[in-house]
């Protein structure tokens, strides 16, 4: 039988690892490296399906916790799937609710059978195990699936990581025989270990045993630096089959974008870019921007003069300014759409540099012109 996601490597840049490549779903073939953006609650906030459509996005990621709570996985089934639920007919990957359990919900009791924990919203008494987890995310019906596992903290004792590392893989060969949909649905299996090399190497070899049709690295931009997060990457990613998609996940700002795909990784996601959007910050090709400040209040130019998106083409600094500080939704919207389109047009940028064998000269022309080099530099 055919995988439901598969891979192909068109070409690696001569200088580093990174690797230009296509992604192959049931829904699409999207070009990798790749960033999605992020659909919580089956939606990208304030973002219409079409919107993300026309800046180029390929795959979104939705939340199978907050969408197993509600709506609830029978109702999206009932219409039809998660891709005609909320419209987009591109690639959908959803997550294990792991993470969630884990940050969110409160009074957690991780047992070898799954995690006991209270609903976040109403208090509730619920369990969600890997079996559970598949079931829900079959329910979805994505294109790409994760398995569950635990996110310990970066600077958890080893001890502590080892055993949780364990049962990861545990839980990764439990959901595999669980998962009912393998010709149109691809599970991938999520590479723990916190910042211990070992530990990193014993997880990557259990999950690679199980054959999964792509791997993601779990666990990173969690508190770390980004030296620590570029270390482990380094002695992580060739872990990884090179024949797989591998995906960093939870990561989104632009100097880990480039760093990361130096290092072999294919796809990503984070929602950094709606979430400082909605805040009034804006990634910018010279820098991170706090629109909201008095400094713009007269700026009538755009949020970006080397951007072509919507919201530049059309709207001054001044004007988002002051539907942000009056609370009219537009204003994040806005922002919203330039930060989302900023990170899809780099990763274009990256794979154009990756075609090239000119990804080294890009890093350190754009780490220059975005300030990522100064003393000091304002980062998100």
């Amino acid at each position: 039988m055919e995988p439901a996601i598969k891979y192909h490597l068109i070409h690696t840049d001569k200088h580093t690892g990174a690797r230009l490549g296509e992604l192959i779903t049931p829904h699409g073939t999207f070009p990798t490296p790749m960033f999605m953006p992020v659909g919580t609650q089956a939606t990208v906030k304030t973002l219409a399906p079409e919107e993300l459509d026309e800046m180029g996005a390929g795959v979104i990621l939705a939340n199978t916790y907050h969408l197993w709570l509600r709506p609830g996985e029978d109702l999206v089934e009932e219409a039809g799937g998660l891709h005609k639920f909320m419209n987009w007919d591109k690639g959908i990957l959803t997550d294990s609710g792991g993470f969630q359990v884990f940050s969110l919900a409160e009074m957690r009791n991780i047992t070898e059978e799954g995690v006991h924990f209270k609903n976040h919203l109403n208090g509730a008494k619920m369990f969600l195990s890997p079996e559970k987890a598949i079931a829900i995310e079959n329910a979805l019906g994505p294109d790409i699936m994760m398995s569950l596992d635990e996110c310990p903290p970066f600077f958890e004792s080893y001890d502590y990581v080892r055993k949780s590392v364990a049962r990861t893989s545990r839980w990764a060969e439990r959901g595999l025989r669980a998962h009912k949909n393998p010709d149109w649905q691809g599970l991938f299996g999520i590479v723990q270990g916190a910042g211990y090399r070992d530990l990193r190497e014993q997880s990557a070899k259990d999950l690679v045993s199980l054959d999964f049709p792509g791997y993601s690295i779990g666990g990173l931009s969690v508190g770390e630096s980004k030296e620590e997060m570029n270390h482990v990457l380094d002695f992580t990613t060739p872990l990884l089959p090179a024949n797989k998609p591998r995906y960093l996940m939870g990561v989104g700002s632009p100097d880990a974008l480039i760093d990361g795909v130096i290092r072999g990784i294919d796809m990503f996601d984070c929602v950094l870019p709606t979430r400082i959007a909605r805040k009034g910050t804006v990634m910018t090709s010279h820098g991170r921007v706090v629109i909201k400040n008095a400094q713009y209040a007269r700026d009538f130019t755009p949020l970006d003069d080397q951007c072509d998106c919507y919201t530049c083409r059309n709207y001054t600094r001044a004007y988002i300014r002051h539907l942000l500080k009056a609370d009219e939704s537009f204003g994040e919207r806005l922002t919203s759409y330039h930060n989302v389109y900023f990170l899809l047009h780099l990763m274009k940028q990256i794979r154009e540099a990756i075609a090239a064998d000119q990804l080294t000269e890009f890093r350190e022309a754009y780490f220059e012109q975005y300030g990522y080099n100064k003393p000091n530099a304002r980062n998100f």
